[in-house]
């Protein structure tokens, strides 16, 4: 192993190696790699055609985009929402129907407008806001929030019927007026402002933790198996040529003898 023949083999085996580890290490850095684009891309505001239509259902990979729409709030749709969390404080929603003043045909959305803990505060907001717009129901207000995937219908918990504790667009959708031939979108909104002295409505960016191709893990792993390989080909080579000498040594000490 010490001749320069085997000196030089032992060389090229570790350049040969030292490839597969480098290999290897790339492999692994992308089996972990978050792309900075999807971290960053639901905090971008897009206008809200660019992401869905009326009617659709919200993918995965869009859920918490943040989008602008431009349209009048309807006066007789501010809905109370109870059972709503701000920083694990129970409280409740006012939300509205927005709609949209830059289609061909009557569209809305659902929107979360701000939080209260008081029910007794949360109603005097959604009147204030129906005054507000029956006094000027003209009156255009742009809208930015992120897309929150509809919570689906519940039945209330207490003694008021009426009480709804999910935000779900189909059952606001029940109580909404000048509802002939809309479209209405599936998720809802929830504004980044809050409304008429309510406190702004906790909804984080969605969550992107460092993704893991096991794929790319797996052929990490196998350059690692190759780099081994390359010094074992290396000894197991030497070793052939060490016992083959032997065996010529052992053959000419016989035909001496």
């Amino acid at each position: 192993m010490l001749r320069p023949r085997w000196l030089g083999m032992l060389a090229l085996c570790l350049v040969v190696a030292g490839v597969f580890a480098w290999l290897g290490q790339w492999q692994l850095g992308r089996a972990l790699a978050t792309p900075a684009a999807e971290e960053t891309s639901s905090e971008s505001v897009v206008p809200i055609d660019d992401v869905i239509a009326p009617g659709e259902g919200l993918l995965d990979t869009d859920e918490g985009q943040r989008v602008e729409v431009t349209g009048t709030f309807v006066a007789d749709d501010f809905i109370v929402v109870s059972s709503r969390y701000n920083d694990d404080v129970e409280g409740y929603w006012i939300t509205a129907q927005l709609r949209r003043d830059d289609t061909a045909e009557p569209t809305s959305i659902a929107v979360a407008l701000g939080w209260t803990a008081d029910a007794a505060a949360a109603s005097a907001a959604a009147t204030a806001l129906e005054t507000q717009a029956d006094a000027d129901p003209d009156a255009t207000v742009t809208v930015t929030g992120r897309l929150i995937a509809d919570e689906g219908p519940s039945l209330p918990t207490g003694g008021d019927p009426l009480e709804l504790t999910t935000m779900s667009p189909v059952s606001l959708l029940g109580r909404w007026h000048d509802v002939d031939a809309l479209n209405v979108y599936r998720p809802y909104l929830v504004s980044d402002t809050a409304f008429a002295g309510l406190a702004q409505i906790d909804s984080p960016a969605p969550e992107s933790g460092t993704s893991v191709n096991w794929l790319n893990i797996f052929y990490a792993v196998e350059w690692a198996v190759f780099a081994g390989f390359a010094f074992y080909l290396w000894y197991r080579l030497a070793k052939d040529a060490w016992e083959k000498e032997l065996e010529e040594l052992a053959e000419g000490a016989d035909a001496a003898s």
